[in-house]
């Protein structure tokens, strides 16, 4: 019987220069508690519903675009 491996050959190079970086990675979600003001709050409720997304997840992309703007203070 034929392995499937048996065809198999590795290239001594491979091109990824048209790969897609992070195309899998999916963060790992965490249940938290904060306080918030209720304007901000408010704030972002009514955006969301506006863009008709979640809440949090709006939330959550304002603060890694702020993360991924910033360098973390030494």
């Amino acid at each position: 019987m034929k392995s499937i491996d048996d065809d198999f050959q590795l290239k001594d190079e491979y091109d990824f220069s048209k790969g897609t970086k992070g195309r899998f990675y999916k963060p790992k979600k965490v249940s938290t508690t904060i306080r918030l003001d209720d304007d901000i709050l408010m704030f972002f409720k009514k955006s969301a519903t506006l863009l008709k997304i979640p809440y949090q997840t709006m939330l959550n992309d304002v603060l890694r675009k702020y993360v991924t703007s910033h360098k973390p203070p030494l």
